[in-house]
Order: structure tokens, then sequence, then C-alpha cells
């Protein structure tokens, strides 16, 4: 597969887009996906193939039924935007975060990229996204908070999970993958996810 790198817009050195301008970017470009890495580059994702998204539809919606069901936290879909504490903000294809962190956040701060890192985050591979950045965005994660992180990529059949102070395990082929102690009770059937 020939995979080409996410488009960067780089500004000119001492030249950084505030919290507030980034939002405002985002808000005047409906139409457009855009991330600010912690280095103040913007970068613009291509929407999702019409496969990928049904894929990450299945991941979201299973996350949500468990969620609606344990009501241990807040789920969210791609279109989330996360302020982390580096100062980028990322949106995971599939997001958790627990009750009480979410609670702890100004309501006036959820209705814009709110300054908290997810618990659990998975990001879905898809035909343009470079391995690599991936992995390196699943580790930014991790550095940023995140407790459990899971890089799924269909066209090799593997998952990647990231764990704090652990190395990175490499699934080949799974069922089904735990939530383990951050989605307690969580199991993700990867039917329709990994495979047919």
């Amino acid at each position: 597969m020939n995979e080409s790198p996410p488009y960067l817009l780089r500004f000119r050195p001492g030249l950084r887009l505030t919290n507030r301008a980034f939002w405002m970017l985002c808000v005047a470009n409906p139409d457009l996906r855009l991330e600010r890495t912690s280095q103040g580059e913007l970068v613009l994702m291509p929407p999702a193939g019409a496969d990928s998204s049904c894929r990450n539809s299945e991941l979201g919606g299973q996350l949500w039924a468990w969620n609606r069901f344990s009501r241990l936290g807040v789920c969210f879909d791609s279109s989330a935007g996360f302020r982390l504490p580096n100062g980028a903000t990322r949106s995971p294809d599939a997001t958790w975060i627990a009750k009480d962190r979410w609670d702890a956040v100004r309501p006036r701060l959820k209705k814009v990229f709110a300054p908290i890192c997810p618990d659990f985050v998975a990001e879905l591979r898809s035909l343009p996204d470079e391995r690599e950045g991936l992995r390196k965005k699943m580790q930014e994660y991790l550095d940023q908070g995140v407790r459990l992180g899971w890089l799924i990529d269909p066209d090799d059949d593997e998952i990647e999970i990231y764990r704090p102070g652990q190395p990175v395990e490499l699934v080949r082929c799974p069922v089904t993958l735990s939530g383990e102690d951050v989605l307690p009770g969580f199991v993700l059937d990867l039917k329709g996810i990994l495979f047919e």
C-alpha cells in the first residue's frame, strides 16, 4: 500500500495559534478535520473511506453500548477534540473518559476542545494513515496520561496495545480485546472491525 504523510501546515517561527484561534479556525472551516501538534503545526486529515468509517462505527458503537450499561464514564467519537497537557489538540477515533474526571471539567470548557487527556483511546488505521505516525500519536497519548490505547490495523490484522510503563503488546488476529481495568467488563468483538 502506498502511504502518504498527513498534510501539515507550519507557521513561521514564533507564530503560534492560541487555543481560541485554533477553535475559531475549526469553527470557520467545519468541513475540515484538523488537529494541532504540540509544536503548533496544523494537521489536515482527509475524511475516512467508507470501509474505515463502517469499522469505526462498529468500534464506537460497542464502546457506547458498554458505557450506556455501565455508566462509568463518557464516550466520544472521532469528531471530538481534546487539548492535551502538552498543548496538542487531538481527535482519536474512539475515546472514553472516566465519569469523575469528566465531571471535574468546567462546563464551559466542555463546549470547546476540553482540556483533558482521555483514559482510553483507539485509533483505527485507514488508507492514508502512516503506521509510524499513528505509533507516535499513540505514544503521545500515553505520555499525556492515557491509561489504555489500541492501535487497530485491519490491513495487517494486528492490534498494538499501549499501557503506561509497559512495552507495546502486538496481538495478531484476535477475536476479542479486553478493556482490562480501565474499561471494566468491556470486551470488544473484532468482527466487523478487524475481520468480516
